[in-house]
């Protein structure tokens, strides 16, 4: 991975690795604040060879002696045998993990350390250990008991009580602590990224589609309450980006456009009914002859968003109890021509399959420059895909951060099976800061300069 990798997602989950750097530190403190200080007091001895006769050969030896042996002595400082005659029995085991004995290299002494929580006690323990092993050399090195012993050991510096203990340490254990959290939050944030199979990037859309992306439609906290692009004036990024998205259909192909166009998604809640209704009104604006079908006859949305009588509609008009002039309205300033779902059906997917579907198609195309079709979901139900069969193009919404790779492979083969065209995607509801939007000012529109404060022309 790149490193790149790390730094994007370091900024788009900063909170949680925050979290897990204050939880590592609050960690470290109480376990800090929870190990009982520690000393450590030590002794370093000297062993020597001990001449008995004076001659120069035998100190020699004696010498040699003593360094072959001082790595056995080490071990002998922590042995149960030396230990019993400082402590009782029932201390053994304690004292003896407590100790730890060492050959300093090239020399003949050693260094024997006590932990213990009671400085006072280390050092008590160090020394008697010092006095006892002196005692226990003297005694295993004599080669007989009228004689003098061979090796000789002398306390060079006897343990002192310490002063500051070596553990714990607050430092340490903070910086090995926040190094732990770090990783560990990493570890987990590229383990969500990996199993994570929603759709986050333009890149993966295209990828598994196999289609350009038309649209990025950016999230605006007020887009819910107000779906339209009709507010402020259209200068929003939501305005700028179905403006883009016109453009996008209608330059796609120079030898065939779309003239009727499906507009779906894999599952609900992923913003079609909204992209259908202000694609249309953007199509509107620029003086096409639209019209706007609400074909999703189990939740309709487009009556509602737009503010108009919903009963009558495409319902009516295939069952011909009305005929489609009575059915389409006119909405906005721009005259687009609305044809509302009506009541709703007990089998829409029948109706929306209907050789009346068919023919009302073909007629609408004829009428319109294009004909906007706002359908049910693709995956719940089949209703999306009996208009996309009838239809030019299909149009599909995917929700960034919601819509899964399985979903839109699905739906691809569903498409693929009724020969189905789907001329691209939309990438809805994306973060602002997620590196996939254009921005126009912090929402505020790319927007003429006002004439009044511009500066005198110089040199006209």
């Amino acid at each position: 991975m790149e490193p790149l990798y790390y730094v994007r997602l370091a900024r788009k989950s900063w909170v949680f690795i925050v979290l897990s750097l204050v939880l590592a530190g609050a960690g470290a403190w109480v376990v800090t604040a929870r190990t009982p200080a520690k000393y450590v007091a030590t002794i370093s001895m000297l062993v020597s060879g001990h001449d008995n006769e004076g001659s120069l050969s035998t100190a020699l030896q004696a010498a040699a002696l003593s360094e072959q042996r001082i790595q056995s002595y080490a071990s002998l400082l922590s042995s149960r045998r030396l230990i019993r005659e400082v402590v009782p029995d029932d201390q053994i085991d304690e004292v003896q993990a407590a100790v730890k004995a060492e050959a300093i290299p090239a020399t003949v002494l050693l260094r024997a350390s006590v932990t213990h929580t009671d400085p006072l006690r280390a050092a008590r323990l160090a020394n008697s250990l010092g006095t006892a092993f002196a005692k226990l050399i003297d005694h295993i090195e004599r080669p007989t008991r009228s004689s003098d012993s061979t090796v000789k050991v002398t306390v060079v510096d006897e343990a002192e009580v310490p002063v500051t203990p070596v553990s714990p340490r607050p430092a340490v254990n903070l910086a090995v602590a926040l190094l732990l959290g770090l990783i560990i939050a990493f570890s987990l944030l590229v383990l969500h990224d990996r199993l994570d199979t929603t759709i986050r990037t333009t890149q993966a859309l295209q990828r598994i589609t196999g289609t350009p992306t038309l649209g990025i439609i950016e999230y605006e906290r007020d887009a819910r309450r107000l779906p339209l692009i009709i507010r402020r004036e259209g200068q929003s990024t939501r305005s700028e980006a179905f403006r883009s998205l016109r453009t996008n259909l209608q330059f796609m192909g120079v030898d065939r456009q779309p003239r009727s166009l499906v507009v779906t998604s894999c599952l609900p809640e992923e913003g079609k009914s909204s992209t259908a209704t202000n694609l249309a009104i953007t199509f509107a604006q620029a003086g096409w002859r639209v019209i706007l079908v609400d074909a999703d006859l189990r939740r309709p949305r487009v009556p509602s968003y737009l503010g108009i009588e919903g009963a009558v509609g495409l319902t009516n008009v295939l069952i011909e109890s009305v005929d489609l002039a009575g059915a389409v309205q006119t909405w906005g300033d721009d005259s687009l021509s609305v044809l509302p779902s009506g009541q709703i059906p007990a089998n829409p997917s029948e109706l929306l399959g209907s050789q009346a579907m068919r023919d009302l198609v073909g007629r609408l195309t004829k009428e319109y420059d294009i004909v906007v079709v706002d359908a049910a979901p693709l995956l719940p139900v089949t209703d999306a895909a009996a208009l996309a069969a009838i239809c030019d193009d299909v149009l599909l919404v995917v929700r960034h951060g919601k819509t899964r790779r399985e979903h839109l492979v699905r739906a691809g083969e569903l498409l693929s099976s009724i020969n189905a065209r789907l001329v691209g995607s939309v990438l809805n509801f994306v973060p602002p800061k997620s590196g996939q939007v254009y921005g126009y000012g912090a929402g505020e529109g790319y927007k003429p300069e006002d004439t009044n404060e511009r500066p005198p022309l110089v040199g006209v």
